[in-house]
């Protein structure tokens, strides 16, 4: 590809008013509309005493436009701006400078922090009233639970402390501030957030995981879940508050117990002959033994977790077994154990292979990195907490706009929704003063586009029967 004008140095000119750099706005941000975003926002966010006079003022839609500019690609608050260019102060009413924005964000404490993730719960709800984003959970969901390590730097950054990460497969120490979440899925769905909440960088990965467990089991129920829930999570979360939240409120959990002097007899005590080979998905035979690539094997037996406390509960213990590579010419195996704690009645290597789906929780991880969280944008600690609520809100809503699209954007990364279907560049004409949206001929992603256009903007709610 070569250009094929030969342009002066004065021939690019920012002059145009009718241009819109992100028309797929237009339909996100209805989508947001039709379920209640704004209302939410309104009914819930109140902050009666402001540091700055006019800093809690419209709060409503001063967070939408954050959400907005995220679903634009926004990192950071000065990146707000993308959603004031061109014709996009014509598309939208509403729109706040980020100076503005981020007056606000700095009026946030831990309570109007929780107001946000009402906000976030509630929203998750309508969106799954309005859009099938959890498919068959009349049948089986999950609910996942993990938190990350967002690096900072300099000293201005409140809440920010030094824990411990794994980078390459080693663990390290590093200065950041710690967002816990938890996500919802089905087996046929990509995962939606349900809860999230900054907390310091050395604070533990597992403390307010039973409240967060809590909370993800009523915005699950609220959502549309009927069928079961399984709450999985690593060793961090094999705790008796998990354990408990989970019993407490019906649920069935799968999650990993730190290895300790009981968890070692009990390893010890399952028979060689227990141990079955286990087929992972995407596995494949050796050509010339026809034996599956892989040395992994598994297998269970009854154990009481907690067994010095009140809380002492007898379940299965899931055990998997890899052959150490550090000792592959060793005489007899050296093998590394990878157990787990579980309640649910499924088969051994099934229960294993559902467990490990857990990671899917990465993906969300690794969609808010490469957008909004790419950054922790403040150095008060209430605003990250905001914008990391409005983040999660933002990757619930752009979830919900790919599965009104249709196709592959669906389950598809955030950053692929934001190229394909949000960021494409339109004119804005109004021939007898209708708005007309002139976009890009041969958009390979036309049809997905108009799609989601149609599911949004000619959408009708169905009419409330009368009695």
């Amino acid at each position: 590809m070569k250009v094929s004008h030969r342009f002066a140095a004065g021939s690019a000119v920012f002059d145009d008013e009718h241009l819109v750099s992100c028309a797929g706005l237009v339909p996100v941000m209805t989508l947001a509309t039709q379920t209640g975003l704004p209302k939410l926002l309104a009914d819930k966010i109140s902050i009666p005493a402001p540091k700055v006079r006019s800093g809690s003022a419209n709060p409503a839609p001063k967070l939408t436009t954050v959400i907005a500019g995220m679903c634009a690609g926004a990192d950071s608050i000065d990146d707000l701006d993308v959603v004031r260019s061109g014709g996009m102060k014509s598309l939208f009413g509403g729109v706040y400078a980020p100076s503005t924005i981020g007056t606000l964000l700095r009026e946030f404490t831990f309570g109007h922090a929780r107001q946000l993730e009402s906000v976030l719960r509630h929203h998750l709800a309508a969106l799954c009233e309005r859009v099938d984003l959890l498919p068959g959970a009349d049948t089986q969901a999950f609910i996942d639970i993990d938190s990350l390590l967002r690096p900072v730097f300099g000293h201005a950054k409140q809440g920010a402390s030094y824990g411990h990460t794994k980078i390459a497969g080693k663990q390290v120490l590093r200065k950041g501030l710690s967002p816990l979440a938890t996500t919802i899925s089905t087996p046929g769905s990509a995962p939606v957030i349900a809860g999230m909440r900054l907390r310091a960088g050395k604070t533990g990965s597992g403390k307010g995981a039973g409240r967060m467990i809590t909370q993800a089991i009523a915005t699950a129920r609220a959502a549309g879940v009927t069928g079961q829930i399984l709450v999985r999570g690593d060793s961090a979360y094999g705790t008796r508050a998990v354990v408990g939240a989970c019993r407490s409120h019906g649920a069935r959990f799968s999650v990993v117990m730190t290895r300790n002097s009981a968890v070692d007899r009990a390893i010890t005590a399952i028979d060689e002959s227990a141990w079955t080979p286990v087929k992972y998905p995407g596995a494949v035979r050796d050509p010339d033994t026809g034996d599956w690539i892989s040395d992994a094997e598994v297998a269970e037996i009854s154990y009481t977790a907690f067994a010095s406390t009140k809380d002492r509960f007898t379940a299965r213990l899931v055990v998997r077994r890899v052959k150490d590579a550090r000792f592959r010419d060793a005489l007899f195996p050296v093998w590394r154990y990878h157990p787990f704690f579980t309640n649910t009645d499924l088969p051994t290597a099934k229960a294993d292979i559902t467990h490990r789906q857990h990671a899917i929780i990465e993906t969300v991880f690794a969609d808010l990195i490469d957008g909004p969280l790419a950054h922790m944008p403040s150095g008060r600690f209430g605003a990250n907490s905001a914008w990391v609520l409005c983040a999660a809100i933002a990757h619930n809503l752009l979830r919900a706009a790919g599965v009104l699209a249709g196709g592959a954007h669906a389950v598809a990364r955030g950053a692929t929704l934001r190229r394909k279907i949000v960021t494409v560049p339109a004119r804005l004409a109004r021939p007898q003063r209708r708005p007309i949206l002139h976009l890009p001929a041969h958009w390979p992603w036309a049809d997905h586009w108009l799609t989601l256009w149609r599911n949004t903007i000619g959408y009708s709610p169905p009419a409330t029967a009368t009695v």
